[in-house]
This record gives C-alpha cells, sequence and structure tokens, in this order.
C-alpha cells in the first residue's frame, strides 16, 4: 500500500540509546534532560529564541492564543487548511471570520483581510499552507496598522525558510506540529515559536496547570511534552537536512512527469521550500474524484487536502462566501511523498494521473 506519507524512522538502535537514558534518569516528563537538550538543539537548528515544546500542534495554537492575552472577539483566519486551525479559533472562544485565499500561494489573500477587520477583530491567524510563506511582510503590515497580533499556524513550516529565516520566525507566534505524519516528528508534538521572552515564559507557566516557580498566577493546562516524544525528536533531528533532500528529489521528479499536465500551487519568491507535501489541482472535482478511485484501484491512497472549505463546516454560525478556496478544496489533491517512496512508485502515479488526461475525463 502505497499512502499519502509515511513516518519517518530513524535506526532503532539510536532511539534505544536515548530510552536507556530515561530508564537511568527515571525522568518521564516534566521538562525532563532529554526535553531541555531537544529544545536547545531546535533552536540552534532553526535560528530561533524561544521554542516551547508542548504536546500537539492544536494545543499551541490554543496556548498562542492565550499567551498573547487576547480579548474576546474576531479572529481573521483561512478556510484553506486543516480543521484544528478553526477549532482551536472557536475552543478558545472566538468567532473565525474567514478571509479567501489567493489563488497561487493557497494561502490567506493578503488583499482582502483589511476589508474583513472590525471594531471586534483582535488578530489574524494565518497559515503557511504545505509550507508555503503567507505574504508575512503584508500581514505585518496590517497588523501594525489596526494593532492586531499575528499568529502563524505553521503545522506545515518546519525547515521553509524566508528570506534567509526559518518561516517559523514570524509573526507574534508561530506554531508548529511535530506528529508523526510530518516531515519532522516526536511521534505527538508541537511547539510556540515566539522572539519574546515574556511570552515564551507565559507559556511555559500555561502549559504546566499555571505554575510558575512553584505558584498558580494563570488558568493553565497540561501540555507538557514527554521524554519518549523528545527521544524520538532527538534521533530524528539529526536527519533532518536528508529528509528533506530526499523529499525535494521525489518532488522534482514529479514536477519532470507531470509538468503540463497538472497545476501546481507557485510561492513567493525568496523561499527555501521544505518538500513536506506535494499538492496538484485538477481540473474539477468530478476528475478529482475519478484519479483518486484508480489510484485506490492500484493500492494508492492520496489524500484530498484541504476539504472541505471550513467556511462550510456545518458547526460554524458565520457563513462567509469563499468562493476561491470553496472550488480549489474540491480539486486539490496531495500525492504520496515520503522518504523511501521509490522511482518505480512515482512512475505508476504519474502514468495513472496522465492516464485520466490524456482521456480527458473531466480531469
Amino acid at each position: 500500500m502505497i499512502n499519502v506519507t509515511r513516518s519517518f524512522m530513524p535506526p532503532i538502535e539510536e532511539y534505544e540509546e536515548y530510552i536507556k537514558e530515561i530508564w537511568s534518569s527515571r525522568y518521564l516528563t516534566n521538562e525532563g534532560p532529554l526535553l531541555q537538550r531537544l529544545q536547545n538543539d531546535l533552536k540552534e537548528y532553526l535560528g530561533l529564541d524561544y521554542i516551547n515544546m508542548v504536546t500537539n500542534g492544536t494545543i499551541a495554537l490554543q496556548l498562542a492564543l492565550r499567551a498573547l492575552d487576547i480579548e474576546e472577539g474576531e479572529i481573521i483566519t483561512t478556510p484553506f487548511t486543516f480543521v484544528a486551525t478553526t477549532t482551536s479559533i472557536i475552543w478558545e472562544k472566538f468567532k473565525p471570520i474567514f478571509v479567501d485565499i489567493d489563488k497561487d500561494t493557497l494561502c490567506i489573500d493578503v488583499n482582502k483581510i483589511e476589508e474583513a477587520i472590525t471594531k471586534k477583530t483582535k488578530a489574524i491567524m494565518a497559515v503557511h499552507v504545505f509550507g508555503y510563506p503567507c505574504d508575512v511582510d503584508k500581514v505585518q503590515e496590517i497588523a501594525n496598522k489596526y494593532g492586531l497580533k499575528v499568529i502563524y499556524d505553521g503545522a506545515h513550516a518546519f525547515g521553509s525558510k524566508y528570506k534567509g529565516k526559518s518561516l517559523l520566525s514570524y509573526g507574534d507566534i508561530s506554531t508548529c506540529s511535530f506528529h508523526a505524519t510530518k516531515l519532522y516528528h516526536t511521534i505527538e508534538g508541537g511547539a510556540c515559536i515566539s522572539n519574546n521572552k515574556e511570552v515564551y515564559k507565559k507559556i511555559e507557566s500555561l502549559k504546566n496547570f499555571g505554575s510558575t516557580e512553584g505558584k498558580y498566577e494563570n488558568i493553565g493546562i497540561n501540555a507538557k511534552m514527554s521524554e519518549f516524544n523528545a527521544a524520538m525528536g532527538l534521533s530524528n533531528l539529526k536527519y533532518i537536512n536528508n529528509i528533506i533532500e530526499e523529499r525535494k528529489k521525489i518532488s522534482q521528479l514529479y514536477d519532470k512527469l507531470l509538468k503540463g499536465k497538472v497545476k501546481r500551487p507557485k510561492f513567493l519568491e525568496e523561499v527555501e521550500y521544505n518538500y513536506i507535501y506535494y499538492p496538484i489541482i485538477l481540473k474539477d472535482e468530478v476528475g478529482t474524484i475519478e484519479i483518486i478511485r484508480k489510484l485506490n484501484a492500484n493500492d494508492i491512497n492520496p489524500r484530498r487536502y484541504f476539504y472541505p472549505s471550513l467556511n462550510k463546516l456545518n458547526y460554524i454560525e458565520n457563513k462567509i462566501d469563499c468562493p476561491i478556496s470553496e472550488d480549489i478544496s474540491k480539486r486539490i489533491l496531495c500525492l504520496p511523498l515520503y522518504n523511501g517512496l521509490t522511482k518505480e512508485d512515482i512512475f505508476k502515479i504519474s502514468e495513472i494521473i496522465i492516464e485520466r488526461v490524456r482521456e480527458n475525463r473531466n480531469v
């Protein structure tokens, strides 16, 4: 079976060495030595000032909203993302205000943000979709103009750079997911990244039941990462450059085989991409579903990232039309992309897609 992704697994012997350290120290969680080491290594690798490791990428978004002391109100966001972006906003008692996406980058359309701002707007939560950068310069310009906070959902952004800096270094807070399906993973996990020491300290307190030096001064939650997750993170980090390079080669082969056959998203200039996904955009939903069925019949499982457009969720109270997101969400498909995917697999996947395009069956 060829799935859309497959978790990278380091040599088991290397992971076991870290596990032995856990057995020796008997430190299982609560900001243990492996977690401290991982945080320092990630700061160095990514060129960051502060990073708070947490249990997953969703709680990272919730902690970000809490740490910035945002009052109740509206959060401008994108409908073209994984559902956790929207539900984190709702879970924290804010109202998501959807702004349509750019048809080329698939990120939030910065030219439509200002018209969505009201007196109730408190922040912009944008998403670096598929690791493609939002127009962070324009987003920050708008935020400064209206006095808004900026949170970036960077679940896909690990390893991507913009203007020579980690994509995670932009905004008041950026979050990341280290779920097992991601480019870099800790089995389960996530992070909040900020350039502000006070924000870092606030999140450290919030993720530990609101405790600060033994005093409970905030309403917190338990979002601490365990030593076992940190061990996987340490094991995987030493391979990350090789992981990105192999995925780049796979993507380039897809590019060569599918050039002129399907549409691909575009990203801004001055970007170093991480090759976390390989999305293609097809002619219409009928053709997209047809290709999925054909691939499935050959034991290949692509993924409809992201479908549906989140402004269409039945529990969204404020119905805002986002025609570009609604259209592309019906026609987009992420093809298998992971370390170990063979050239034969890539040729097979591409041939099936090309065959459907040639047959002109609404693709």
